[in-house]
């Protein structure tokens, strides 16, 4: 028989799909739960190596837990809204909804193929209304708890196209589909108040063990929390105040300038009627159309234009110069940062190219700076000068004493901020969840009842890729009557960003038919939180961030009983060929269909398991793809030949000689070392043990005679090669279990134990070394000490003779593995 890879799977996939060998349920037998879960894909039509990399790494975990005797849950779905569906229909004239059902039907299948062990009752889709259903419930509770609102906010705005467009539509600053410069506009949008978790997120990132630190790292960062205090600035001329947040109160004597983001709403009052407003207009118009990444760079020039109006400066009383600047941000702080340019780099280039005052106020301890020679900011700690009450202290000291003053004089407060933003849900899209509100003149803003939902999404709308949300032109949709007085009323016509959708749906896995609730409490007391979750580190801040903050709210409500979404966190590295990432444009795709026809499904995995670390990327390379079929064939070979001597009673080891015993040795060495490897996630080095493993098979093959065969050993060796194989193989796998007679499914077969007693060694094989070089080698007792080791290595002949007449300086000996000696003259 040969290695037919391509029936082999069709039939063991079949087998599996009829025998619904991974339907998974909450009462099996009092075993243990345990949750795997990949990130799903979005349905783009084809999967990708890195799809193959995420799902491989999840279908090892899940059976391998499954044959450690734990109840698996491991399901499979689709993120199946989003704005590429939205393209396509206006690109090429199709149906949102067909082109993502289809895609989902190709990609649905092309997993099969590769054999992963999904619980397929369980698949959801964000996109069909059973599952945006409980998307606009989560909206709707969000909303009574008072997490939900509405506010204006600035949006991406193409004048040509006449429409929204999301961040991901904006390509360098221009319209991905017209090409024409965006700019921004104010618009109603709708937010989710995370910011009200932003403390809760960062304390519990410390209970996140199980995640890399790279990862806790970039939330931490994200969240950003600093402490400082806001400081109120008076408005020259006005009967108004400007309040600053800064995180150095202990420079505010050093604030010689001012800077206001341009989109503050206060700008347009500021800058009327002064010298500079058609200058501050121009550079409001030039900033608007930059996205904030361009303006945030470091390298980005920092560029400002003063308002015309002045800040009193409420310790000294100075008149403190306004000016916009496009590094400020209304969404950060207050929207205005004082500007102390001997103590911060960037105001300290800002002062440099508009001639502003550069005031120190901070010394470093023993020097005495002057402002004159200053070629950078002095940024650290230090003694407090040309700062009243405040001089001789150290500036990390006035602190606290400056922050207390502030207070006192009721010109501020000690104050906390975040970095992290209030979550903008808002999208001026079709193919999205719609938001499950009407607006009433007589009721004002109503929530859809739940009773109603899902709020569908009509039909017959047209794609035109101009003008407002293809929602807002069908009519139909749009008038409705109030839910409250039963008059005419008018649907919200913004659908939800797709990260809501994907922000719970590894809740709605653990009770996806269930039509009344998202969830049933019971089913997810038993299987949350997830267990181990797989997916890019590009998740790492923004869909990880958001399912937290839903799993503490929904905790919050009564709902769940877990506070955390993801107990262990695996992020894969990329699938790269020739040193960079897989790219239609650069011509360098692998497509898995083709590896698969080629080399079968169990290949294309054992090579990407194999080829290196799962948290490192991997470089795609075509012999080791084909070293990893060869092995294969290997191990077929090497059942094949053997499996004639498989018995069904392996219980008498006795009278083994040494090629038994070297054999068993491998076994359960290899045995012992895949089951640590699995625990940490070191496959490929788990598949080259098994690789030794086959080596030491071979060699017992073709060194023992066929008469001396010990069918024990033999039998013993052959079902753990498979079983270990198995989790990585599972096709190739199950058809040797069962060429080797087994009546029992491979993957419900209990996972291996080593025994001790086979990796005791008789004797081991250690060198001997004269002056560093190798010049003879001994067998010895494992357990020999190294004086016995000296002893030993001193009487043998070889060495003997090579140190005659020379002085033994020293001898070095290396327990199990060398002695070294020594010699001069």
């Amino acid at each position: 028989m040969r290695y037919d890879f391509k029936n082999i799977e069709e039939k063991w996939q079949k087998k599996w799909e009829d025998n619904g060998a991974f339907k998974i349920n909450e009462d099996d037998n009092g075993k243990p739960k345990y949750y795997a879960l990949e990130m799903f894909p979005y349905p783009s039509g084809n999967l990708h190596m890195g799809h193959v990399r995420n799902y491989s790494i999840g279908d090892v975990v899940a059976r391998y837990k499954k044959m450690q005797g734990y109840n698996v849950l491991h399901p499979m779905g689709w993120d199946s809204f989003g704005l590429p569906a939205e393209n396509a229909a206006i690109k090429n004239g199709l149906d949102p909804a067909e082109w993502t059902w289809s895609n989902i039907d190709n990609m649905r299948g092309q997993l099969k193929r590769l054999g992963f062990s999904y619980d397929w009752d369980r698949e959801v889709a964000t996109a069909k209304p059973d599952y945006y259903k409980f998307t606009q419930w989560m909206f709707e509770q969000l909303y009574k708890h008072n997490l939900a609102y509405k506010k204006k906010s600035y949006v991406n705005w193409c004048p040509s196209c006449k429409t929204v467009l999301a961040n991901e539509q904006v390509v360098n600053g221009k319209c991905e589909r017209c090409k024409s410069e965006v700019g921004k506009k104010d618009l109603e949008q709708w937010f989710f108040k995370i910011t009200d978790y932003a403390q809760r997120l960062l304390d519990d990132i410390d209970k996140l063990g199980g995640w890399p630190d790279k990862v806790k790292s970039m939330q931490t960062n994200w969240i950003g929390r600093s402490e400082g205090a806001e400081i109120r600035f008076k408005i020259d001329g006005m009967d108004k105040e400007l309040t600053v947040y800064t995180t150095r109160p202990d420079t505010i004597f050093g604030v010689s300038y001012m800077v206001i983001a341009p989109e503050h709403p206060v700008v347009g009052e500021l800058i009327k009627g002064s010298e500079t407003e058609a200058e501050c207009r121009e550079f409001i118009k030039k900033v608007q159309n930059q996205s904030e990444i361009v303006r945030s760079a470091t390298d980005t020039e920092k560029e400002g234009v003063f308002t015309g109006t002045y800040l009193i400066h409420p310790f000294t009383g100075e008149k403190i110069p306004l000016y916009l600047a496009n590094y400020v941000f209304l969404d950060y702080g207050t929207g205005i940062v004082m500007g102390v340019p001997a103590h911060d780099q960037r105001d300290f280039d800002f002062a440099k190219k508009y001639n502003l005052p550069i005031k120190i106020v901070i010394q470093p301890k023993g020097q005495n700076m002057k402002s004159e020679d200053m070629t950078e900011a002095f940024a650290a700690e230090g003694i407090m000068e040309n700062s009243g009450q405040f001089n001789g202290m150290d500036s990390k000291e006035a602190l606290d004493s400056i922050i207390k003053y502030i207070d006192e004089k009721g010109i501020g407060e000690k104050k906390v901020n975040f970095r992290l933003r209030d979550w903008l849900i808002s999208r001026q899209r079709y193919w999205g969840a719609p938001i499950p509100v009407v607006y009433c003149e007589k009721c004002g803003e109503v929530l859809v009842p739940e009773e109603q939902l899902p709020v569908i999404l009509p039909e017959n709308v047209e794609f035109t890729g101009q003008g407002k949300s293809p929602l807002s032109e069908c009519d139909e949709f749009v008038n409705t009557t109030c839910p409250k007085c039963g008059g005419p009323a008018k649907r919200e016509t913004d659908t939800m960003d797709t990260f809501v959708c994907s922000s719970w749906y590894y809740l709605r896995y653990c009770d996806p038919h269930n039509d009344k609730m998202p969830f049933d409490k019971e089913k997810t007391d038993y299987w949350m939180n997830v267990d181990q979750y797989i997916g890019g580190v590009e998740h790492a801040i923004l869909h990880l961030l958001y399912s937290r903050f839903f799993t503490k709210a929904l905790h919050d409500f009564g709902y769940l009983s877990c506070e955390e979404p993801f107990e262990n966190l695996l992020t894969q590295g990329m699938v790269l060929k020739d040193g960079t990432k897989m790219s239609k444009s650069l011509g360098n795709v692998v497509s898995p269909e083709e590896i698969i026809e080629k080399y079968g499904a169990d290949t294309a995995r054992l090579f990407i398991l194999f080829a290196a670390p799962p948290e490192r990327d991997l470089d795609w390379n075509d012999t080791a793809v084909e070293g990893a079929y060869r092995f294969l064939n290997r191990v077929w070979r090497a059942v094949e030949d053997l499996k004639c001597y498989v018995i069904s009673d392996t219980s008498d080891m006795s009278d083994l000689n040494d090629d038994d015993k070297k054999l068993r040795l491998a076994v359960h060495t290899t045995i012992k070392k895949v089951t640590a490897d699995c625990e940490r996630f070191s496959f490929n080095t788990a598949i080259s043990s098994v690789m030794e493993m086959v080596n030491a098979l071979y060699v017992y093959k073709e060194k023992v005679n066929k008469e001396n065969y010990n069918k024990s050993v033999i039998t013993e060796a052959l079902e753990s090669l498979v079983i270990l194989l198995c989790p990585f193989v599972p096709h190739i796998s199950s058809e040797l279990w069962e060429l080797m007679g087994k009546e029992t499914d491979i993957t419900s077969e209990n996972w291996l134990k080593y025994d001790d007693n086979a990796l005791v060694v008789d004797e081991i094989e250690i060198v001997l070394q004269i002056n560093g070089k190798i010049r003879d080698k001994l067998k010895i007792n494992p357990d020999m000490s190294p004086d016995e080791m000296k002893e030993l290595a001193l009487e043998s002949e070889k060495i003997q003779e090579l140190i005659d007449g020379k002085e033994i300086v020293k001898c070095i000996a290396v327990p199990k593995k060398l002695i070294n000696i020594v010699v001069k003259g």
